[in-house]
């Protein structure tokens, strides 16, 4: 099983956010995300939202450091990455 983070980079509600995906399935990525303690709200679309305070942890799980361009490379080769709806 490998599941990927990415730096958190990404602002929102006044925090710091990476993102929690896996490159086999959302199942997989379930899994890792209930055993890190993840709530199942932070799921959205191919991923989960981390906060930066998080991170770590999610290293220590197991999760893989990687880019977010790799994280979208990821999704897309795996078939599991679903855009926003416009």
């Amino acid at each position: 099983m490998t599941v990927y983070i990415d730096p958190p980079t990404w602002p929102g509600h006044g925090r710091m956010w990476s993102h929690l995906i896996s490159d086999v399935s959302f199942a997989e990525l379930h899994v890792f995300a209930a055993a890190l303690g993840v709530p199942a709200r932070a799921f959205e679309r191919d991923h989960y939202d981390l906060p930066s305070h998080r991170y770590t942890d999610a290293i220590r799980a197991g999760a893989v450091q990687v880019s977010s361009r790799e994280v979208v490379r990821l999704l897309t080769a795996a078939g599991l990455r679903r855009r926003k709806r416009r």
